[in-house]
């Protein structure tokens, strides 16, 4: 990052025009060179089952990602130093209607992305864009993954889709680009209809934290669950916002009472540091049920701890 972007960081919050954290724009989508960690929006949310909204995501939380700072007080990380970071853009799609050339038309943006060497971190969106990201990401050798979410989303079809929010990792598995073996599903919670409802997600070898061992397990030995897991093969990060319980962030689709604090969600993610991070993406931030934004701000404050993690990977594999 220059040291003119950076400047522009320190001024007045109101000023200018909402990038994702006050990246450089690169949304056009010409001049990626030179990039390393692409911010992008997916603002797409053809595949929730019921509240909709999350197609408005990505705008509220870039509003909100106005109030980040460059330096993150509590493990001094400041991204901008470790990694050129720019906002990409969003993944448009063209025909929202069409729930499968929806996600075609997402992956052909994160195709280009993922040519152009450039690490994606992104904002949805419901949770159903992440199959497509991870379609691109685990091409080449599936990757594993840090699920944090109050649903496991390995679910089966649902009113004839086998491509809703409730199942991008169960078809991820099944296409090869996902090890479950590699996954660690944390804060899973709420009444279900079916009992055997995460069957999938048990018997392909994910582990699942359900919320109520959290308590009893404590925060640290999650965090060193999910390390274990992971190893130090190339991993995604996939946040779902309702992981946070709606005391702190109403504004999503399917809430679920019980669930994470702001706090300890930022400790979960921090926890991640020295992880080989090839991804993420924080996803089903709903503006039209959040309350003052503060929903928007959560997700944009999760975003950041995501980016700072994320820049530790890219530094250190730059070497």
């Amino acid at each position: 990052m220059s040291e003119t972007d950076t400047t522009a960081m320190t001024r007045p919050r109101y000023v200018g025009l909402p990038t994702f954290m006050r990246a450089p724009w690169a949304g056009g989508g010409e001049d990626w060179q030179g990039v390393e960690i692409g911010l992008a929006g997916v603002p797409y949310d053809g595949g929730v089952t019921n509240r909709p909204g999350a197609r408005h995501g990505p705008r509220e939380v870039r509003n909100q990602s106005s109030l980040m700072r460059r330096i993150n007080q509590a493990t001094g990380v400041c991204p901008w130093d470790l990694a050129r970071i720019a906002d990409i853009g969003d993944a448009v799609v063209e025909r929202p209607f069409e729930l499968t050339e929806a996600h075609e038309q997402i992956q052909a943006f994160y195709e280009r992305v993922a040519a152009a060497g450039v690490v994606p971190l992104s904002v949805g969106g419901d949770h159903s864009v992440s199959l497509p990201i991870l379609r691109v990401l685990g091409r080449d050798r599936p990757v594993g993954m840090v699920h944090i979410d109050a649903h496991c989303d390995t679910g089966d079809d649902y009113l004839g889709s086998r491509f809703h929010h409730g199942a991008p990792f169960r078809r991820a598995v099944e296409e090869g680009v996902l090890d479950p073996k590699r996954t660690v599903q944390i804060g899973i919670r709420g009444g279900i209809n079916d009992r055997d409802i995460w069957q999938f997600s048990h018997a392909s070898g994910m582990r699942v934290v359900y919320m109520h061992e959290i308590p009893a397990l404590g925060l640290d030995a999650v965090i060193a669950e999910a390390r274990r897991v992971a190893g130090d093969g190339p991993t995604y990060l996939s946040f779902d916002i309702d992981s946070i319980d709606p005391a702190f962030a109403p504004g999503t689709g399917t809430p679920e009472i019980g669930g994470l604090t702001s706090f300890e969600a930022q400790r979960l993610v921090r926890g991640l540091s020295g992880l080989n991070l090839v991804g993420g993406d924080m996803v089903e931030v709903s503006p039209p049920f959040d309350i003052g934004g503060g929903t928007a701000l959560v997700g944009a404050s999760i975003l950041f701890e995501m980016l700072c993690v994320v820049a530790e990977a890219v530094a250190r594999r730059r070497g």
